[in-house]
């Protein structure tokens, strides 16, 4: 979600840290940026390796879950791959969880004459009680995708730029994502 952590920090990969949890190679390691209820938008900074504000949403207007990144990985929009993380309570930015995918959205953005995919990944953290029997994302209903597709529109516009969800894919896309994502990384 930040405008391009590449340009904000300078680096592609802001933290060194394996995509994939060592012991269950089925969980992403996500580091958080921006806590679920934020109005704060935050992203990593690898020169000074600190978390920096980069945004603040107007009054009214809030980050519905948390949002941050699957380390050593590089989206298609140049970024490490975004994911929306669903738990019961908001994390903190710097926090470091283990997440089960259950599903991608799929979205491309408008900004300045060019037009990049910018998807997030959807999973749910793993110790969570809430979200703990959703396996796949079509599991949270139409009306979610709805909802996340507004903020991400609302959130885009701020910044001058169109966003659209193309689509919304299972776990089985998501993996594949984060894959394409980890072999970008080691290109670079």
């Amino acid at each position: 979600m930040a405008k391009n952590r590449q340009k904000e920090s300078g680096m592609a990969n802001p933290v060194h840290l394996a995509p994939k949890d060592e012991d269950d190679s089925d969980l992403l390691q996500v580091v958080i940026e921006t806590p679920k209820g934020s109005r704060n938008k935050f992203a990593f900074d690898t020169d000074l390796k600190i978390f920096a504000l980069t945004k603040v949403l107007p009054a009214g207007m809030t980050f519905p879950y948390d949002f941050g990144f699957v380390p050593s990985t590089l989206a298609q929009d140049g970024d490490p791959t975004d994911v929306l993380v669903l738990m019961d309570e908001p994390a903190f930015a710097g926090c470091l969880l283990k997440c089960r995918i259950i599903g991608v959205i799929e979205g491309e953005q408008d900004s300045k004459k060019k037009t990049i995919r910018n998807d997030r990944i959807v999973a749910v953290e793993e110790q969570n009680h809430s979200y703990a029997r959703v396996k796949h994302v079509n599991q949270l209903g139409k009306q979610f995708v709805k909802e996340l597709g507004e903020f991400f529109v609302d959130y885009h516009k701020l910044s001058g730029e169109k966003y659209r969800i193309l689509d919304v894919k299972g776990p089985g896309e998501a993996r594949r994502r984060v894959k394409s994502g980890i072999r970008a990384a080691k290109r670079k």
